[in-house]
């Protein structure tokens, strides 16, 4: 028993910083999820990954002037996103161009003029924190900007998921019955600006969108429901979280990578052993 608290209760209970980055962590899998399986369901996977990067600018913007202060980088990533977010929409609703290529166009734009201006000052260590974020290094005010931003998600998916759900099934339908489907999808895509900016501050540009996609991707294998699957993603989230905390703890590893390899294994069990996997289909067609 002394082993097993050792391993598993023992870092969470015995240091403060561990408790802050497992509770930042768990509320960034409340609401980053759920927007994750929207994305997928909406076959909007990378332009996620598109707008993890597009906030860079902002956030840069932010560490020019205030340095590795919060709440600045965080309202100048908010800024940037939701211009890609908006700019990107608007070209793909007024122009012939795709979402998906108008989003990469965006996004590469934004990744370059972020990247510059972080070199402009910082060194290779400040782009790094930037880019990879530091979850062990949350404090009160991340996190309550953190529950701040998993309270207005919450709140806005209970308002808007019959609309969200009728996008994802059938998007020319609800516009032909509701004059909800282009406001509706201004407001998810601000949604997901939204928790990718709370998971920069824990996990960076680069890795927020990893605790968004991949365990949606993993509940895609266990059920077609979108509720159950919303709820499983968040209990897949938590259990990365918890995981790849403890694997940083032990083997002294970075814990914004840990966690999101602890998805990405719970994502290949899922291809093999879900009640869609591979070999759960094999046993059905023999």
């Amino acid at each position: 028993m002394e082993a097993l608290y050792g391993l598993f209760v023992a870092p969470f209970a015995d240091f403060g910083f561990m408790q802050q980055a497992l509770f930042g962590s768990l509320m960034l899998s409340i609401g980053a999820c759920p927007i994750g399986v929207f994305l997928m369901l909406r076959r909007m996977s990378l332009s996620g990954d598109a707008m993890a990067h597009a906030i860079l600018p902002g956030a840069a913007a932010g560490f020019l002037f205030y340095g590795l202060e919060i709440l600045p980088m965080t309202v100048g990533g908010l800024i940037a996103g939701i211009i890609v977010a908006l700019g990107a929409g608007a070209v793909s609703r007024f122009t012939i161009q795709r979402e998906d290529a108008s989003m990469a166009a965006f996004y590469l734009i934004s990744l370059a003029i972020g990247v510059l201006m972080v070199s402009i000052r910082g060194s290779s260590v400040d782009l790094m924190h930037v880019l990879f974020g530091t979850v062990l290094a949350l404090n009160n005010e991340a996190l309550t900007l953190i529950g701040g931003i998993v309270a207005v998600t919450l709140v806005s998916l209970a308002i808007f998921w019959r609309a969200l759900v009728a996008e994802c099934l059938d998007p020319l339908f609800l516009r032909s019955v509701s004059r909800m489907g282009s406001p509706v999808h201004f407001i998810f895509l601000g949604l997901v600006v939204l928790n990718l900016v709370g998971g920069f501050q824990a996990l960076g540009t680069l890795l927020s969108v990893g605790l968004m996609m991949l365990p949606a991707a993993a509940a895609r294998f266990w059920t077609v429901r979108v509720e159950p699957m919303c709820v499983l993603a968040v209990l897949i989230g938590f259990a990365s979280c918890i995981a790849g905390l403890l694997l940083s703890y032990h083997a002294s590893l970075p814990s914004g990578p840990a966690i999101i390899l602890s998805a990405g294994v719970v994502y290949f069990a899922s291809i093999l052993f879900g009640t869609r996997g591979i070999l759960r289909a094999r046993i059905i067609h023999h």
